[in-house]
């Protein structure tokens, strides 16, 4: 029976074989299905002419904003795109949930922000189960022991003490009610008397941020002030009076206005700035003593002073130069302080420095005196104050170190040399590549708080005592091991032994020891970061930064990510983030090139990347990429270029001149139409745009745009590589760039459906919401592992 029993399987078994292998041979010679084609939106050409040269616009229509019936075949043909891009990726789309569902899990789910000082208060936001957007909420310091209910904050209620100690300031989820299901805030500022909050909410509606103030004693709204287009504020008279800065319908901030809250009187208008190339500025000092006003151009800077008790009475100048400039004054005991990049004794200043100079000085007789003798190796990136305490943020070389000095400084003995001062440096984890300074509202107190990123470490809030050098990490994320998540107490950890790369050990950290003892929840042990010198064409050295994993990078064969921006002289961002671990952990090499044009080297480094230079910007791009292929740090086929706002042109030109070296590329609300938009700017644009692109007027300047231009440069008959774009029409440089970009890539470049470019509208401020937010991350790197075949 046995041996028969056995036949009948083996029978069943060879007949099944012979159907699955009659279906294999069925599969194999039916067609395949054809790939989805691309959209082909209508071209309607128009012609535009400058400085003797001509060119001409096939996709113009789709930027008429204006045209009701360009907007509806606009609609129709990015539903077309929306439809394609989903088509394409249809085959990925349980790869796309495993990467959501991964990068979810990542996410640091905190209840609350850390809890910031401010005299007798304890501020911070948390998220109400259920709810899509925060809650600002305060609480006194005085209670914070008793509050021991961490699981559930939202209760604002101590059942042990029998005592409500939580104040709910502003529910943005209610906010979000007022704007139409939308809530976004620009600004924010807690009054000094700790009586009112101002803020600012993006109105959908009539695109621009409304001004709100809100008594927080009654939890009502004020009946004044209200106005729209507000872009600055500033508290004075202890929270008695609000200052603020409102645009004109060209976005550019024009004039200030002074409200006496409580009073019946309509708000008085305390500058106007009729020139259309000034722009308005204002801040509160930090002991909260005086306004600062700052006018700029492209021509000049200057900078006036209102005291805060009497902010009706005149504005003071205290400084003024004939250039654009980044100046920023505080006030400290007597002194004003002016830090800024201005030409010092005629000569350009490639960095920031310190300047002092008693408050009452007429602008005739005041001199200002430097505090800080020049110090080529020890470059002063930023400053902070506190009632005791100058905070400085340097850079030696390639690294970021703080330092305090305490105060006051010797009077009439400057300037100083900064190791004279006995300064304070604090301590840091390696490879740290950003640190930024908080809120720190209490100018009284001696604790200051910053944020400390690196690229292979997780943010870390760091709160520094500087009266004596210790300092305390209020929140990490944590992806090691586990610690015991505290919002309101003490914490205690794990020893170091228990270390795990467990998919559970996904929280954050809150210790609160104050020891300084604590080790840096780093993923150096995981993740390596290594920096290059890369000499670009035409002998500058490029800084380059790469990071991978340890375990899972292969030597000449490591598929790769080239970050890049280079512009406004900004940093280029190169913290830590967790969703890019999962590329990380397949083997992906990412790299970050700080190209001319952006922060981290100075002035000039930042001006030899703008305007007529900013080809540089490219060439230092395309410089990296050769040296990771040649040096074979990336395979040399599997190199993708990502780029954001200004980094997406800057990618984009660099794939119009070496198509060849690049397999993908995501481009995120990305500037590719540049002759057209500084020509004829469908949105408003500021004096910086044109400081950093070039002004089309001027020939030299237009002519190097013509060159640089993503849209205007694709090469014909290439084979492009596969490019994601991801852009919105909220942006300034919005969705039609990208829509006429992509149209015109697949027009002039040899068409492969292994190489789809594709566009991906993306939703309103995509940071603001982590379910989205991850999404989107999802999509993009599933495009990258679809379109490298890994």
């Amino acid at each position: 029976m046995r041996h028969l029993l056995a036949a009948v399987r083996r029978h069943h078994y060879h007949n099944r074989r012979l159907l699955q292998w009659a279906h294999y041979k069925a599969q194999k010679t039916q067609p395949s299905p054809s790939p989805p084609s691309p959209p082909k939106p209508p071209k309607k050409p128009v012609t535009f002419s400058l400085h003797g040269e001509s060119w001409e616009d096939p996709y113009n229509w789709m930027s008429q904003l204006n045209d009701k019936v360009a907007m509806r075949h606009m609609d129709v043909y990015m539903e077309q795109e929306e439809k394609y891009t989903e088509a394409v990726m249809s085959d990925t789309e349980r790869l796309q949930s495993k990467l959501q569902s991964e990068m979810a899990s990542r996410f640091a789910f905190d209840l609350s922000t850390p809890p910031l000082r401010w005299g007798p208060w304890l501020y911070y936001r948390r998220v109400e189960e259920g709810k899509q957007y925060p809650v600002l909420c305060r609480r006194l310091v005085s209670l914070n022991e008793e509050f021991i209910s961490h699981k559930s904050p939202s209760a604002g209620f101590d059942f042990t003490s029998g005592k409500r100690i939580e104040q709910k300031l502003l529910d943005y989820n209610k906010e979000a009610e007022r704007f139409g299901g939308y809530a976004y805030e620009e600004l924010s500022e807690v009054s000094p008397d700790h009586r009112h909050l101002a803020y600012t909410m993006y109105d959908k509606d009539n695109d621009c941020f409304r001004l709100s103030v809100k008594d927080l004693n009654f939890g009502s709204l004020c009946v004044k002030p209200q106005a729209e287009r507000v872009s600055n504020i500033a508290w004075a008279r202890n929270g008695q009076a609000l200052l603020y800065v409102v645009t004109n319908h060209d976005r550019r901030p024009y004039r200030i206005y002074c409200s006496i809250l409580g009073s019946n009187e309509d708000d008085i208008l305390l500058l106007e700035e009729p020139q259309e190339n000034v722009y308005l500025n204002i801040r509160q000092t930090k002991d909260f003593q005086y306004v600062t006003v700052n006018s700029f151009s492209t021509t000049s800077s200057k900078v006036y002073l209102i005291n805060a008790a009497d902010p009706l009475s005149s504005m003071t100048l205290v400084w003024e130069c004939e250039a654009q400039v980044h100046c920023i004054v505080e006030h400290h005991q007597g002194y004003l302080y002016l830090f800024t990049d201005a030409a010092k004794d005629g000569q350009p200043s490639d960095n920031h420095y310190l300047l002092r100079s008693p408050v009452h000085s007429s602008l005739n007789r005041r001199k200002w005196e430097n505090v800080f003798i020049d110090d080529k190796e020890l470059i002063i990136e930023d400053v902070d104050f506190s009632n005791s305490h100058l905070v400085l943020i340097v850079r030696e070389g390639r690294k970021f170190r703080l330092c305090s000095v305490s105060f006051p400084l010797p009077s009439g003995q400057g300037p100083f040399n900064l190791k004279e001062l006995s300064p304070r440096f604090l301590p840091l984890p390696p490879d740290v590549c950003q640190i930024s300074s908080g809120p720190n509202y209490d100018f009284y107190s001696s604790i200051m708080r910053f944020t400390i990123s690196s690229p292979v470490m997780p943010d870390a809030v760091t709160d520094y005592d500087l009266s004596n050098g210790k300092w305390k990490i209020v929140q990490q994320q944590n992806l090691l091991h586990e610690r015991t998540r505290v919002l309101y107490g003490s914490a205690s950890s794990t020893s170091k032994h228990e270390k795990s790369l467990g998919s559970g050990s996904m929280g954050s950290i809150n210790v609160d020891d104050g020891e300084g003892d604590q080790s840096w929840n780093d993923l150096a042990e995981y993740y390596a970061c290594e920096h290059y010198d890369v000499p670009s064409y035409d002998g500058a050295v490029v800084p380059l930064t790469i990071v991978y994993s340890r375990h899972r990078k292969k030597e000449a064969q490591s598929p790769g990510l080239l970050h890049g921006h280079g512009a406004y002289g900004e940093i280029l961002d190169k913290r830590w983030r967790s969703e890019s671990k999962s590329l990380l952990d397949r083997g992906w090499v990412i790299a970050y090139a700080d190209v001319r044009g952006g922060g981290g080297g100075g002035k000039r480094w930042r001006h030899d990347g703008q305007r007529t230079k900013k080809i540089n910007s490219i060439n230092d791009y395309i410089s990296c990429t050769k040296f990771l292929i040649e040096r074979e740090i990336v395979q040399e086929d599997k190199l993708a270029g990502r780029g954001y706002s200004a980094g997406g042109m800057l990618v984009a030109s660099a794939i119009n001149f070496y198509p060849d070296l690049f397999r993908a590329a995501v481009l995120k609300v990305p500037f590719l139409d540049p002759t057209n938009t500084l020509h004829s700017p469908i949105l408003p644009l500021t004096p910086v745009e044109y400081e950093e692109f070039g002004y089309p007027g001027d020939r030299d300047d237009f002519q190097a745009i013509r060159k640089y231009s993503p849209y205007d440069n694709i090469p014909k008959g290439v084979l492009y590589p596969a490019v994601l774009v991801c852009s919105s029409f909220s942006t300034r440089f919005g969705v039609w760039e990208a829509a006429k970009w992509a149209a015109r890539v697949r027009e002039q470049t040899i068409y492969d459906p292994e190489r789809p470019i594709l566009l991906n509208l993306t939703t309103d401020i995509v940071e603001e919401n982590r379910y989205l937010h991850c999404k989107e991350s999802a999509l993009e790197a599933a495009f990258l592992l679809k379109v490298m075949d890994l």
